[in-house]
């Protein structure tokens, strides 16, 4: 039996014409609001450090979205720092927020590399970050990507007194 091309076409433009109309359809979601709520230390392993990174997640969208993972990125100065993983199920209401903890590593090499790039001669008042990840949709087109930038202010005298560590003759 020989399927007849003539009565495929019109079927298959059917099918993308409703597909493409379902799409059109679907709700536009805002993106998510996501900011590092704070950072705590966790003990490490060998040549690591471990983190705690807190990220406030806000929504601002009339549906909850509903997660069972999450994945971030974090650069310092334009550079990767860190990353980390978390399967902690969890909701982030309608109009709402939430907390999520997330466990990152930074390796010392790339710590040894960030100091090392802060040893320019030049200064540094402020630090810039960036964030970057996910948190995984616990239904079938629920996975949301986010970034974020900032920055912070590091104490007076902070980089100066690690650049003049760095720069002795004790230093290793």
């Amino acid at each position: 039996m020989r399927v007849q091309s003539h009565r495929v076409f019109p079927a298959l433009l059917v099918l993308a014409s409703l597909l493409l109309a379902a799409c059109a359809s679907m709700p536009s979601r805002d993106p998510l609001q996501v900011s590092v709520a704070g950072i705590e230390s966790l003990p490490g392993e060998g040549m690591e450090l471990r983190l705690l990174v807190k990220l406030r997640v806000q929504n601002p969208n009339d549906a909850p979205v509903e997660f069972n993972g999450v994945s971030l990125n974090l650069d310092v100065m334009g550079r990767g720092f860190a990353s980390g993983v978390s399967d902690q199920p969890g909701t982030v209401p309608r109009f709402g927020e939430t907390v999520i903890a997330v466990p990152v590593t930074v390796s010392v090499l790339r710590m040894a590399r960030q100091v090392l790039g802060m040893l320019d001669g030049k200064p540094v008042d402020k630090v810039s970050y960036s964030l970057s990840g996910k948190l995984n949709g616990a239904s079938l087109f629920g996975t949301q990507r986010f970034t974020s930038k900032g920055e912070f202010e590091l104490p007076r005298g902070a980089a100066d007194s690690a650049s003049t560590a760095m720069r002795s003759p004790d230093f290793p």
